[in-house]
């Protein structure tokens, strides 16, 4: 029983109304072929859907399925509604104890070599926000064309400390802030070039909500200062 051991690595998963999805995206993680320990950093931002269900079945079933999850956290936003995506990924991060901080839409699959790709890339780059290639569904979806995609992000806890987490949801995009802060820090990016990702592209999408002025103004400024 290795329930003392340590997590390398957390998965950051912040979930909201993902019902339709999280089997999906749960098994992905079981799948993982990564031979170190890891961690499973669940925020439930006060979904409305079945998603507590769903969290609360595979809770008991994670470490089960693969002897390489050492660590499971269920968090529960039990306030009256959402506080929005900033918001959940900070508090999954908050109560999760990996040295790196591996990001995971509830509406996406990873591929099963994902974590031992990009731990590796963090190892090599510690300073950097690794992000990788990935695939879409539907193929054809005009996702944002944002640099090195938020979902895909891997990055050590030092380095999102040194950031200061997410700011909270105000409409502003909170992963552009996130980035642009990095770099201005002095901060790394790299690359994997694999699809190390199936990215969903659907109408209720967070990232959907943000308009792109505001993409826009957020690019315009980093490139001025």
């Amino acid at each position: 029983e290795n329930s003392m051991a340590e997590p390398v690595l957390s998965l950051i998963i912040p979930v909201y109304n993902a019902e339709p999805f999280l089997e999906e995206c749960f098994q992905s993680i079981v799948d993982q072929t990564f031979q170190q320990n890891f961690e499973v950093s669940i925020y439930n931002d006060k979904s409305t859907d079945g998603s507590a269900l769903i969290i609360a079945e595979w809770q008991a079933k994670f470490k089960e399925l693969n002897p390489n999850i050492v660590s499971v956290v269920v968090g529960l936003n039990d306030g009256t509604e959402g506080k929005g995506c900033g918001f959940a990924k900070n508090k999954s991060i908050a109560q999760s104890n990996g040295k790196f901080l591996c990001f995971l839409d509830s509406d996406d699959i990873m591929t099963p070599d994902r974590l031992e790709e990009l731990y590796k890339a963090c190892l090599e780059h510690p300073n950097s926000i690794i992000g990788s290639n990935f695939k879409r569904i539907p193929e054809d979806a005009t996702a944002r064309e944002v640099t090195i995609i938020q979902p895909t992000w891997c990055l050590s806890r030092d380095v999102f400390n040194a950031v200061g987490g997410y700011l909270p949801d105000t409409g502003e995009p909170e992963d552009m802030v996130f980035f642009y802060k990095h770099l201005s820090l002095g901060g790394g990016l790299y690359k994997v070039q694999k699809d190390l990702l199936i990215y969903r592209w659907h109408e209720n999408m967070t990232s959907h909500k943000i308009n792109r002025v505001t993409l826009m103004r957020y690019r315009v400024r980093a490139f001025e200062e």
